[in-house]
């Protein structure tokens, strides 16, 4: 079990109800149509999931004869990033090896303007907030089993690096330079930031798929016993260890003794401290520079996660760094 501190950064972020989704009235009647075709019987019933931070379609469906159904959609019209999202996902999900800690994709449907797909109903809930340990290390036996399955990524798999798909990321600290946000230790230490940014590429290198965005909204804790991570849109090729170190920044913020669990975990204890601090420096970038934009009016919440993110982790890296 791991250790529990009192919470340093409380978030006021809604957890499990950040997402503003369109509802199955909706969707088009022919878009509605399909799906009840596919799922072959009516819904009677659709119950939106709450959490998430994009305004797809995505609802547990339940029918006339009583089958349950997950099903996301989105209009290649007036959605295109999100509904060519959906599209990367099915293609991700279709190429998985069997045993992946992720739901079964059962049908798509890519035409009339509208992407939809649908994969295994599970019984399941996510993790609550603050974390919990039990649920903590349920999430690292997960990303323990995902990086072994998953080395090296499969054949069908058609994966950028980590270093291609990120190559952008570090010059964002520059733009953080313009107006930095006040936070402890930063306008003394943003230039040691960004240089360590810089060297990501030589500390991520791997033929892991990574799935970049393990969060708690995107695990679901299944009554039997598994734990599925949601949500292959843009994996990676990359190491091994980074899901891992990735998870941990919901639980760094929520008062968990992360470096300690980092140093159990067999797939982190043997990673240089310096390396985790390069890809920490890497996402407090992004997140720190993210947050500054403008808040879009379909996802209300996501400045605020961000922000949230990135003070846990330049917190956490300056501890690591000394610069606190």
């Amino acid at each position: 079990m791991c250790g529990v501190s009192a919470v340093r950064l409380p978030t006021t972020i809604p957890h499990g109800r950040t997402a503003r989704r369109l509802e199955w009235p909706h969707l088009p009647p022919h878009v509605r149509a399909v799906i009840e075709q596919r799922c072959g019987s009516p819904v009677t019933s659709a119950e939106s999931q709450g959490a998430g931070f994009t305004p797809g379609f995505a609802s547990v469906l339940t029918c006339e004869d009583g089958s349950r159904h997950f099903v996301k959609a989105a209009s290649l019209k007036a959605q295109r990033m999100f509904a060519e999202a959906y599209r990367e996902e099915a293609a991700k999900l279709a190429a998985l090896p069997e045993g992946t800690p992720a739901p079964r994709l059962l049908w798509t449907h890519d035409a009339d303007d509208w992407m939809v797909l649908a994969t295994e109903y599970v019984d399941a809930t996510q993790p609550q907030r603050p974390w919990r340990a039990a649920d903590l290390e349920r999430c690292l036996e997960m990303t323990a089993a995902a990086a072994e399955l998953l080395t090296p990524a499969p054949a069908g798999l058609e994966l950028p690096t980590f270093a291609e798909e990120y190559a952008d990321w570090p010059a964002l600290w520059d733009r953080v330079r313009l107006s930095p946000p006040d936070l402890p230790g930063l306008a003394e230490h943003l230039d040691e930031a960004a240089e360590l940014a810089t060297r990501f590429p030589e500390v991520t290198a791997g033929a892991t798929v990574v799935h970049m965005d393990i969060r708690d909204d995107n695990v679901l804790l299944v009554s039997d016993g598994r734990t599925l991570l949601c949500d292959w849109n843009f994996p990676v090729a990359g190491a091994a260890w980074l899901d891992t170190a990735l998870l941990m920044i919901g639980p760094r913020g929520d008062g968990h003794d992360v470096d300690a669990l980092l140093a159990a975990s067999p797939v982190t204890r043997g990673v240089p401290a310096e390396s985790l601090d390069v890809v920490l420096a890497l996402v407090t970038g992004y997140f720190l520079f993210s947050a500054a934009q403008p808040v879009p009016p379909t996802s209300p919440h996501v400045r605020d996660a961000q922000r949230w993110q990135g003070e846990v982790c330049w917190a956490w890296l300056a501890e690591r760094r000394g610069w606190a």
